[in-house]
């Protein structure tokens, strides 16, 4: 969600802030502000809208000063404006923060009782005005004491403008890195933004804090003390964040997914999730995941059923900690993140901890919280994810859930070698087949940009189709902002049909199986109601009888759906595009929601 970067060290700290700010606007913003420190006082710049706005602001006079810290804002108390805009300055202390401070009313008017006149509307400035209040002179000491009393979750980056010349970081529930830079340290909560900077890096945990100055750093916990733990080798080239020629990020890692599967397919991850005595007596798996991972949960649930032979539930992270589910003492946890730091994800892989049912992490940023905290991760390999809407991440979730799943139903003797050997063939062969999509990019232009000034749609899919008909519906709605909802095809007529006119197009995914004949039916229905269609088919024979039909080249039927998704990911894109939308940034989203 929102972003953090700081810097201390031997350079100038403004092109350093700007340049991460600049790195982390992928996940979503409001506003943005740096800050500053040089001989005892703050120079505050924070403007709203984009980064390119600050920029602006600060023009050809750039804060002086080798420590600083800077940030990104999505909004969530106060609307975004240039007040409620990060860093916030209370009197001799900065600070961003990412998290809720949950009982930050209290606090507030215990703050005001004491004189404390507050110049934002955000939860964030009161645990500024905590430090404040703490501070005599040692930062380190005011934000541990700050900290005692608040309640919710932070990633936090603390300034002194006198009297302590460190940089003070600390988390809990939100993602805080530090690197060593040429010259100085960097703080983030994002990797994107030390991108080429640090071969290393220190991911804190939950109730860590780290203090830094330009000649080192130290690992604490909240209580102050001392913690040792070695650093992470973190490879993220500088050309793997940017669009490498391509008119938006989407578009680059819609392209890109041909070789990023082919690569990740090469990589051999970890021992078994289970050994073999507890995959015999597996009674049921647990998906959790949100949006899109729910998605490719769902996707899985078809098929590790038939294979794995148990049943096997999806479960929406932000409804399962709360609704008291009931779960089988031999269940197994699967928790579906790209980021690995969804907030809702990460509190329902606590309520699986606390239950004591193992866990298997799926997740595609190394280092990250769940991939720490399960009890096995399995890396996505895709490379880093810019647009908020996710395509490739999505792909590869699907792809490693099934591995997962075929390496279950082969421990538990449901299925055999012959049957996953025929699937993992068919992943080999999936990279070629996305690629006959991609290279057709510009005849599914031409038939989705007849679609751009519609503000409603279906999409319609049968058995895995319909999840993908799920996910191509959210991408749509993701970033052409067309109110866009799925259904399993069967299900239209019951109710759904009703809304069929003029003002809304129909996407129908026509997948070769022994439902197609059904599919057809679903598909005539519409047609027979005069409902504008967009009909995707791997089957050439109907494809011939009508023109305008998308027609693609699939191979196996358990990877088929894949390929019919790339279709989907490059109609949302084509009317996006043509309606003139932010197509990386879409209004209102984040990519990495790290509040519940």
């Amino acid at each position: 969600m929102c972003g953090i970067i700081g810097y201390i060290g031997n350079k100038q700290a403004t092109p350093i802030l700007m340049e991460g700010l600049r790195r982390m606007e992928y996940r979503g913003y409001d506003s943005a502000g740096i800050v500053t420190k040089q001989e005892g006082n703050f120079q505050l710049v924070r403007a709203y809208g984009k980064v390119s706005a600050l920029a602006d602001k600060i023009g050809g006079h750039s804060p002086a000063g080798t420590i600083g810290i800077g940030h990104t804002r999505w909004a969530t108390h106060g609307p975004p404006n240039e007040h409620n805009a990060h860093p916030h300055l209370a009197n001799r202390i900065a600070l961003v923060h990412n998290g809720i401070i949950e009982n930050y009313e209290e606090l507030k008017e215990e703050l005001i009782k004491d004189g404390v006149v507050f110049a934002s509307e955000t939860d964030s400035e009161v645990l500024a005005w905590l430090i404040e209040r703490e501070y005599s002179g040692d930062l380190f000491t005011a934000v541990l004491k700050a900290l005692q009393k608040v309640r919710g979750t932070y990633g936090i980056a603390v300034l002194a403008s006198v009297g302590d010349n460190r940089l003070i970081a600390a988390r809990r529930g939100s993602p805080i890195l530090v690197g060593h830079t040429g010259g100085g340290w960097c703080v983030a909560s994002d990797g994107a933004a030390l991108a080429g900077k640090c071969s290393q890096v220190l991911y804190l945990d939950d109730e860590e804090v780290v203090a830094c100055s330009e000649d080192g750093c130290q690992l604490y916990d909240t209580h102050g003390n001392p913690k040792t733990r070695g650093m992470t080798d973190f490879n993220m080239p500088v050309e793997t964040i940017e669009k490498q020629g391509h008119a938006h990020f989407l578009m680059k890692e819609i392209a890109e997914q041909p070789e990023v599967i082919e690569r990740a397919l090469s990589i051999t991850d970890s021992a078994p999730v289970l050994d073999d005595g507890a995959a015999k007596n597996l009674e049921h798996i647990m998906i959790t995941a949100c949006g899109t991972a729910s998605h490719a949960g769902l996707f899985a649930k078809y098929l590790l059923e038939r294979w794995c032979g148990v049943p096997v539930s999806v479960e929406f992270s932000s409804e399962f900690r709360y609704r008291g589910a009931i779960l089988p003492g031999a269940s197994l946890g699967i928790v579906i993140s790209q980021s690995g730091e969804t907030a809702d994800t990460i509190a329902a892989l606590g309520e699986l901890k606390r239950r004591a049912i193992p866990t298997v992490g799926i997740v595609n940023v190394v280092g990250s919280t769940i991939a720490r905290e399960v009890d096995e991760v399995r890396y996505l390999h895709v490379g880093p994810e810019i647009s908020v809407a996710s395509t490739k991440a999505f792909t590869m979730q699907v792809i490693m859930l099934l591995r997962l799943g075929l390496e279950l139903g082969l421990q538990r003797g449901h299925i055999d070698q012959e049957l996953a050997d025929e699937i993992n063939a068919a992943f080999q062969e999936l990279p070629g087949q996305m690629q006959l999509v991609i290279d057709q990019a510009a005849a599914i232009a031409d038939r989705a940009i007849a679609f751009k000034d519609f503000e409603h749609a279906f999409y319609l899919g049968r058995d895995l189709l319909y999840p993908i008909a799920m996910e191509g519906s959210l991408k749509l709605k993701e970033i052409s902002y067309v109110h866009s909802e799925a259904y399993p095809s069967g299900e239209m007529k019951h109710g759904a049909i009703a809304l069929i006119d003029k003002n809304l197009f129909s996407v129908c995914l026509l997948g070769k199986g022994e439902l197609f004949e059904k599919s057809v039916s679903n598909l005539a229905e519409i047609q027979a109601r005069s409902g504008i269609v967009l009909v995707i088919t791997d089957d050439q024979k109907h494809a011939s009888r009508h023109p305008d039909a998308l027609f693609i080249q699939t191979g196996h039927q358990v990877t088929a759906p894949l390929v019919f998704n790339v279709v989907l990911q490059l109609v949302a894109y084509f009317i996006a595009d043509g309606r003139g939308c932010p197509i990386d940034q879409p209004r209102n989203l984040a990519k990495s929601v790290t509040v519940e």
